[in-house]
Parts: structure tokens; sequence; C-alpha cells
């Protein structure tokens, strides 16, 4: 079912509020991550709050959806959307890498439980969500499992293990979906070392390959459907995006990848995103 006007606005209304408490927990940490956060949210919110099989007073409940950061220094924008969907409280973003929190810098699942899997060492999410799913077929689970990875992070060859895994196990209950918003740490990420075509890379590993606007919600949404009643192989969703989407001086440039607002900045931000 597409996504109706009223739902749509409700979920535009998610984002801002998240692509804002990103900003702000970032600011309060002094460090972080929030370009590749920002660029992540519209496809966070859609999943979480449209398609995700989950019980947020049920954390680990065995048959349900899984959910896997593979690009793991995005916490700020994993963390809105969880707090958002209800895991725990809103007032507890403002905790985000302190000394003791819950919420560390990269996602644990020692913290909190409604983490699926710790991660941070970039290219392993998608080998995860493969063992995950592969149970699951065992079990005779009708559970999905999804992996967020970012196209910087794919230039690793662990990956390209992974994703021939999935294919040669026929885990049509794999969808990762690759936050390709074209920056990485060191810039460019066709300059650092280009992907080349990714849709027929991934086509050519035996994957079912999604290619769409990653801040269209309705087309996020009409992925992860079609996503859904693919049978026999994997999808990529690869969700073209802007790094640091939302805040002007943070778009489409390296240096806001893992560096915090100043004050004056955060005010800036937060007056772009009201």
């Amino acid at each position: 079912m597409m996504v109706d006007t009223q739902e749509l606005e409700k979920l535009q209304g998610i984002a801002r509020q998240c692509r804002r408490d990103i900003v702000k927990m970032v600011h309060h940490a002094g460090s972080g991550h929030p370009a590749g956060s920002l660029s992540a949210i519209d496809i966070l919110v859609v999943l979480y709050f449209r398609h995700m099989n989950i019980r947020t007073e049920e954390p680990q409940w065995r048959e349900r959806d899984m959910f896997f950061l593979s690009k793991g220094h995005c916490t700020p924008a994993y963390y809105s959307v969880l707090a958002a969907r209800g895991y725990f409280d809103h007032d507890e973003l403002m905790t985000f890498r302190d000394l003791g929190t819950r919420l560390q810098g990269h996602p644990s699942n020692t913290h909190l439980e409604c983490v699926d899997s710790s991660s941070g060492s970039l290219g392993q999410g998608l080998s995860l969500a493969n063992g995950a799913a592969l149970a699951a077929k065992y079990d005779l689970l009708d559970s999905r499992y999804y992996v967020m990875l970012g196209d910087g992070e794919i230039q690793e060859g662990q990956v390209w293990e992974a994703a021939m895994t999935s294919s040669d196990h026929d885990l049509d209950n794999v969808c990762a979906i690759l936050d390709a918003n074209s920056i990485q740490l060191d810039g460019p990420v066709d300059s650092v070392k280009s992907l080349g075509d990714i849709d027929a890379k991934w086509r050519a590993f035996g994957w079912h390959v999604i290619d769409i606007d990653g801040h269209n919600m309705q087309e996020v949404d009409e992925a992860l459907t079609q996503a859904n009643s693919t049978i026999g192989r994997p999808t990529l969703i690869i969700a073209r995006t802007v790094k640091g989407k939302g805040v002007s001086f943070m778009e489409n440039t390296s240096k806001y990848h893992g560096l915090a607002p100043t004050d004056e900045e955060l005010e800036l931000a937060l007056e772009e995103l009201r």
C-alpha cells in the first residue's frame, strides 16, 4: 500500500525531528558523524515506521525483523530513529558518547537490547545479516534481515564475499540498503576508489537491484515493498542520497563526515531544520 499524504507528512516530520536530534547529539558529544547520518535518516524512518516487524516492548522477540548498521559510525541517525520509535526516552539522546552511556559512539548490543548487532569495523554487516538470515531459513521463520551499507564501505573485499554468499544461498530474506551519498572521509568516493557501475556489479553477483532517490520516501517505501516480494534472491536498494542532507553547509562535503558542529553552526543548522 502506498504512503498516503497524511502518513507521508507524518514520516517527514519524524525525519525533520531526527535531523535536529542528530546535530544536537553530535554537538553535545563534541564528536561523532553527522553528515552520513543526515543522508541516511529518510531511509531509516521509512524502514522502522513502515516495514520492520518488531515489538518495542520486546526488543529480543525471536520472530522480529532485524537491522544491521554496517556503516556503524552513523549511530546518531540510528539512535534518533530508535528513540522516535519508542525503544527508549528521547531525553537519553543527549547522553550520546558520554562516559558510561548506553549510546556508544558505535552501536553495542551489550548496552542496548534494541541493537541487533554491535558494529563499527566497516565491511562486516552483510556477513552478520547473512548468518541471521540463513539461521531463520533453517528455523522456518518469516523474518527479514536489513543491512545498511555505505558506498565508501563497499570498497572493502568482505562485502563482496558476503554478497556472493547471500546469492549462493538464495537469501531472499536479506535486503541490503546502500546509502550512496558519494562522499567518504577522504573525499569523493570516485576519487578515492571508484565503484564503477554499482548496479551492474551487484546484478552480476546475483542480486535483485533497485535504484532510487533515497530522500523520496515514496520511492523508499516502494523499494522496500518490492524487496519483500522478491523470491529466490537477495535485494540491494541503491539509495542515492546527499551527504549532510538538510543542513546546507554540511551538504556535499567530506568536512562533516566526522566533525561536530560548533555552537554557531549548531544554531544555523537548527534554524534550517525548523
